[in-house]
């Protein structure tokens, strides 16, 4: 790929572009009539579009995503995470990976209603369902909405088991309802952290909370008896890979109990989004960051390939791996067995067994 002309950070905001949709044969562009190499597009504004979902839960078929099952309040993220896989899913919605992906936010506002009706269906066996299988459910708009709150109520309603995966510490908001139901065993949660560095952080995931604000999530919640653990992901050789062990160490430290990791893909549109940042963010070493990742997908940037994606292969990937197996070991993370638990659940209303 060719490198970009060097641009403006547009601050506040992951994506530096808006790349075509590929599902649209037209597509709009602005562009300076001055032919200016410096110019930059302004940084839009957050819109909440609000919309009457269809259905919520959505079931898994990738084998390696470790969930059956998940739900999304939202689509779209404000977080900005530049190299957000679920970018891709934006163009289904008519919209681009990029800008329009982080400032376009869908509020699914039935949400906890469709939730009640699916889980009252009689042919749904309880298993775990997992929040923010697509994107965050305590992004910015959470704080307006409130509607995993109101889906956290409803699972608590009906003891149905809930695994969350955040890295906003607006989920402490939620830390009475998340304690009801870790008493339950009805809930895990983990806490997402790929960079201890704040100058890295702000340029990746420019509207998340600091890491430090992470780890007192993790803190916080496992005092309350929940749970806790740290996603490491995507690790991004070159970046922030040489930080695993120092992440996991304060992550234990904190309280969490087990762990996770990707190795970082740029598939689809992500993988324009991702170089135009990395080569406006980081000069200076974009060109061996951009090698060592191709080095990890066989000269490429992506693998598909189930069970090989989502880690990687060839010497830096193993690399990441052998660490990330040292470390779990060292710190306690994974040391042990453990699941939700899906006995409890129950329909309210539904006549039960008495004796």
């Amino acid at each position: 790929m060719e490198q970009p002309i060097s641009q403006e950070i547009i601050k506040g905001r992951g994506a530096q572009i808006n790349p075509a949709n590929r599902f649209l044969t037209l597509s709009y562009t602005s562009e300076n009539q001055e032919a200016i190499d410096e110019f930059t597009p302004a940084n839009p504004a957050t819109v909440y579009i609000e919309d009457d979902a269809k259905s919520i839960v959505n079931k898994v078929d990738s084998p390696d995503v470790g969930m059956l099952y998940s739900m999304n309040p939202y689509q779209g993220c404000e977080h900005g995470c530049v190299y957000c896989y679920t970018r891709n899913s934006f163009e289904y919605w008519g919209w681009s990976a990029g800008i329009d992906f982080e400032s376009k936010i869908v509020v699914k506002k039935n949400a906890p209603e469709l939730l009640r009706k699916f889980l009252m269906n009689p042919k749904w066996v309880p298993v775990p369902i997992s929040l923010s299988g697509n994107t965050d459910c305590y992004q910015p708009a959470e704080k307006k909405f409130q509607l995993t709150r109101k889906i956290l109520e409803v699972c608590l309603e009906f003891n149905q088991p809930v695994g969350i995966i955040t890295k906003n510490a607006g989920i402490l908001r939620d830390a009475d309802l998340l304690q009801k139901l870790a008493a339950k065993n009805l809930v895990s949660v983990l806490v997402s952290i790929t960079s201890l560095d704040e100058t890295l952080r702000r340029a990746m995931e420019p509207r998340t909370t600091t890491a430090l604000q992470r780890l007192r999530v993790i803190k916080e919640l496992s005092q309350r008896g929940v749970r806790m653990g740290v996603m490491l992901g995507p690790m991004i050789p070159g970046l922030n890979e040489q930080e695993m062990p120092q992440i996991m160490k304060m992550a234990s430290e904190a309280g969490a109990q087990f762990s996770a990791y990707t190795f970082i893909r740029l598939n689809g549109a992500i993988k324009l989004i991702f170089h135009d940042w990395l080569y406006k963010s980081f000069p200076d070493k974009a060109d061996k960051v951009w090698h060592l990742i191709e080095q990890g997908h066989g000269g490429r940037v992506n693998d598909s390939r189930f069970g090989v994606r989502m880690r990687g292969e060839g010497v830096m990937a193993d690399l990441v791996n052998h660490q990330y197996k040292q470390y779990s070991k060292k710190y306690g993370l994974n040391h042990e067995r453990w699941e939700l638990d899906s006995t409890r659940f129950f329909r309210p209303g539904a006549q039960g067994v008495l004796f």
